[in-house]
């Protein structure tokens, strides 16, 4: 009877979509064929949901934006349409069961998320663009929707997780390759560097935090993964890959923030006690800001620039004088903390900084690359992108959301799974290191290619902390 009913509902919906491409070509509304395509959509989410979120992990890292004149908005196809769908479906799946898996989203991660979607949904009413921050609102709420919550139903198995990585990290592979026959055919200059990735990526700096982010996960299977002496091969070539793909992003951001994953390894291994490091952090930032003036004069003596040079290209990270990359940076900076300082509480509303920072620009501040027209990006910051939008509420969510994840890394680390689960879990735990490392020059979760890693890795740690430590238990 279930496969009847099944059957049933397919050619129902076949009939249906037939009727109306039959329609809508006769009367040449070819606008209105987004209508079928919707139902198709739909269909195939409802029965098979499973296979497209498998879709969306495989197909994300070669989706493309396709902008939108009359909506004045980009779509990233293949992917937005159904993460659309699956929103739909999880929502009617919460009206008619009341509860998605009661254990996952009791978990404090999930109800932080939760709190801050509803924020956000707030911070959108009071918004000072209201019709910009519920499209920002709903692109974040079906990311969390779908990444987060759907995906938990893949990851919540143990056996998925090695599909669950090759599944983005496979296609990416591609794209690196792709990218950097492109870059060898103009000389592997920095210059060609910021657009050779399109145009699966938007430019160099979202490209490399992606590659950042996979490279603990391949380093991971490369030397922790008891596999097939040909496999292991495969899994060296595609770390060596990423490694060649994130040097050559000429992306400092992204190789700080492995850096920055490395030395929290090392913690971990070393078993350093966290009351330590934050104190030492403390400590560090309290004589920075006390010797900030010979700390700055130091700075300003870096002339070192950007460049084709890899070393010239570290060094001109602390060059805060003519550096035309840092300067922009520190200027949308100041000017997020202006504009937070106007609307403390709940900010200018989602998705707005870009058409709202411009007047909050000090003249002597600006540099060559600097605009009015809301066309070239955003804070460059995942902490005061929010604290302007949506106030100190907002920040303090994000914050939030980033501690948990370190006190689920060290959970993971010090836990009794086994072997190849627990280097896979710490392997996405590194990754969200990198990006949450990286998001204090930069910030990208309105992004598809970094909003699918970003929230399935939370869903993991979340997943792992949920299900796998509850088998442990169990089994004990």
């Amino acid at each position: 009877m279930k496969n009847l009913s099944n059957n049933s509902i397919i050619y129902g919906a076949g009939i249906l979509y037939l009727i109306c491409v039959a329609i809508f070509t006769a009367t040449e509304n070819f606008l209105l064929m987004v209508i079928p395509f919707g139902l198709a959509l739909a269909a195939l989410t409802f029965l098979a949901m499973d296979k497209v979120l498998w879709f969306l992990l495989l197909s994300t890292p070669f989706s493309v934006e396709i902008y939108f004149e009359d909506l004045k908005s980009a779509v990233g196809v293949p992917g937005e349409p159904f993460m659309a769908g699956l929103l739909i479906l999880f929502i009617l799946k919460i009206f008619v069961e009341g509860k998605f898996q009661p254990k996952f989203s009791a978990h404090p991660m999930s109800l932080t998320l939760v709190i801050y979607l509803f924020w956000m949904f707030f911070t959108s009413l009071t918004s000072s663009m209201p019709f910009v921050s519920f499209k920002y609102f709903l692109a974040r709420l079906w990311f969390v929707v779908v990444f987060y919550f759907l995906f938990s139903l893949l990851l919540r198995k143990k056996e998925n997780l090695k599909t669950f990585f090759w599944f983005y990290m496979a296609p990416l592979t591609v794209v690196v390759i792709y990218t950097l026959v492109r870059h060898i055919e103009f000389g592997l200059t920095k210059q060609a560097s910021t657009w050779v990735m399109t145009p699966f990526f938007r430019e160099h700096t979202n490209y490399g935090a992606a590659l950042a982010m996979y490279v603990p996960v391949s380093f991971a299977f490369a030397f922790f993964i008891k596999d097939k002496l040909w496999i292991r091969i495969l899994y060296f070539i595609v770390l060596g890959i990423l490694l060649v793909g994130l040097i050559l992003s000429f992306t400092r951001a992204a190789w700080l923030s492995v850096l920055a994953a490395t030395g929290v390894l090392l913690i971990l291994v070393l078993r350093i006690k966290w009351y330590t490091v934050v104190a030492a952090f403390a400590l560090l930032l309290g004589v920075i800001l006390y010797n900030w003036t010979d700390i700055y004069m130091v700075l300003s003596k870096n002339q070192k620039v950007s460049s084709d040079d890899l070393g010239e290209h570290v060094t001109s990270a602390t060059n805060i004088s003519t550096d035309v990359s840092n300067l922009e940076r520190i200027n949308r900076w100041k000017s997020a903390i202006r504009m937070f300082k106007e609307r403390p509480v709940v900010g200018w509303g989602p998705g707005t900084y870009m058409f709202q920072y411009a007047p909050f620009q000090k003249p002597h501040e600006k540099t060559i690359i600097s605009t009015n027209n809301a066309d070239l990006g955003n804070a460059h910051s995942e902490y005061l992108g929010p604290l302007a939008e949506m106030g100190l509420p907002g920040l303090i969510l994000v914050l939030a959301i980033v501690l948990q994840i370190f006190i689920l890394g060290h959970k993971m680390y010090n836990s009794e799974l086994n072997h190849e689960t627990k280097v896979l879990v710490l392997a996405a735990f590194l990754g969200l290191i990198t990006y949450f490392s990286h998001g204090l020059l930069n910030n990208f979760l309105d992004i598809d290619k970094s909003a699918v890693s970003v929230f399935s890795f939370i869903s993991l740690l979340v997943c792992a902390d949920v299900y796998y430590m509850g088998e442990k238990k169990k089994n004990s």
